[in-house]
């Protein structure tokens, strides 16, 4: 259950709106009507996010903010004013809050920011475990499971450098586990009590993308109608996740550049030089080394980002992780979809094995839940996993012996699917050797 807790001197409206959007049971919304009310709270119990009103009739909602991230810097605390030319509303933004709105509330707008700002708190609070074997079922949060040589190599990496202050770049597949490693070497940092954003340079149009890092003034471009705080302005002091740098433009490169080695940035637009301290961790599935020399790339940011280098293998090249992984996503599939599947049969399992797995963990996470979907009974079968897996003649798919594990499966007459004999016959089997 998620808690939001709305600080307001006069609620009703406001309440009744986020109740609205956020009802429960999967959320809890929570009221404070004084600054001094709402610190208690947070005292005593930190909430997933804020949403802070400008004017409260006993502390300003600025002071209030900065008291909040004395407490805990890691909540989003979201910033709501009547002004719709606010600059304590900007100013807020440049103290860290996380996003502001304008009464009254656009109930779009509230669901977007607010379902956002749960995203990142649960990113920055949700430990990223690394373990060589899968962790008790209870644990909360997500796991790096593996005890290949690769991952062995991206253990160590994340703590030798988890105490330091320079970039590190993240190699591998889309799929690998980029965004786990640089939350783990967040988690793992001084700066571990500081904000955590992640953003995804190929998500965000070419044009946009450099006010989301580097904000812009009022009027910078046709739609600028307010002035906007860059991630690296609003992230000071803490981490920075930026997922497929390798497809930021080369305009944006230069500017990415004179930050690292800087550490000031300047809004699209505007005169004033801003000094920032964020921690830079970069993640991309191209290969940067080859982008640069084709000119896709400015070399002197490779030379910069690459100065500390995670790489990931893709799953393919895992070996024996992935039965480990599947049995730890089968359990936590099987919870999340109110199934009780236990066990994957020995030929399922060598179809699995069998797979090249282009899309790698995520692909994996999906061919699971799509198979718990088609299951019954507590066993994993072949006739379970979706296509190519599940199809009979999957290349690949192979015994100890070499020999190939393809099912065979008998048409019905009129040119159905397969009869419902033979697929109880296989059903019916008495496994062994369970995985």
């Amino acid at each position: 259950m998620a808690t939001l807790l709305l600080i307001d001197d006069d609620p009703d409206l406001l309440s009744d709106r986020v109740r609205h959007v956020f009802p429960a049971p999967a959320h809890r919304v929570e009221i404070a009507q004084t600054g001094a009310e709402g610190l208690e709270r947070v005292a005593a119990a930190c909430p997933d996010v804020i949403l802070l009103d400008l004017r409260l009739p006993d502390q300003s909602g600025l002071d209030i903010l900065r008291r909040l991230r004395q407490i805990d810097a890691r909540i989003p605390v979201v910033m709501v004013t009547v002004a719709r030319s606010s600059d304590s509303a900007i100013e807020a933004m440049r103290h860290g809050a996380y996003d502001y709105l304008l009464k009254p509330i656009d109930l779009q707008k509230l669901d977007r920011v607010i379902n956002e700002a749960l995203k990142v708190s649960r990113l920055m609070r949700e430990p990223a475990v690394v373990a060589e074997t899968p962790p008790d079922d209870d644990l909360q949060g997500e796991a790096i499971i593996g005890f290949c040589s690769g991952m062995q190599e991206a253990y160590k990496a994340i703590g030798r450098v988890a105490d330091q202050t320079f970039p590190v770049l993240i190699t591998g597949e889309s799929g690998t586990g980029k965004e786990l490693v640089a939350r783990a070497i967040y988690q793992h940092s001084p700066r571990a009590k500081a904000p955590f954003l992640a953003l995804n340079c190929a998500a965000i149009p070419e044009n946009l993308l450099e006010s989301e890092l580097f904000g812009h003034e009022k009027g910078a471009f046709t739609g600028a109608d307010r002035r906007r705080i860059g991630k690296f302005e609003q992230c000071n002091g803490g981490t920075l996740f930026l997922d497929e740098i390798g497809d930021m433009p080369l305009a944006l490169q230069a500017k990415m550049l004179r930050l690292l080695h800087e550490a000031v940035i300047r809004a699209r637009r505007g005169n004033e030089t801003i000094r920032t301290d964020v921690r830079l961790i970069a993640a991309t599935h191209r290969d940067l080394k080859t982008r640069s020399e084709e000119g896709k790339f400015r070399p002197d940011l490779y030379y910069r980002l690459g100065v500390f280098t995670i790489h990931l293998p893709p799953l393919r090249e895992r070996g024996d992780d992935l039965p480990v992984l599947v049995q730890h996503y089968l359990r936590r599939c099987s919870r999340e979809l109110g199934r009780d599947v236990r066990k994957v049969a020995p030929e399922a399992m060598a179809r699995l094995r069998g797979h090249s797995w282009p899309g790698n963990i995520r692909e994996l996470q999906s061919v699971l839940k799509q198979a718990l979907l088609q299951a019954s009974g507590a066993v994993l079968l072949p006739d379970f996993l979706p296509e190519p897996l599940g199809r009979t003649g999957t290349g690949g798919c192979r015994n100890g012996r070499g020999q190939s594990l393809a099912w065979r499966r008998s048409s019905s007459t009129n040119g159905s699917n397969p009869t419902s004999a033979t697929c109880m016959r296989r059903r019916t089997v008495s496994w062994t050797g369970y995985y």
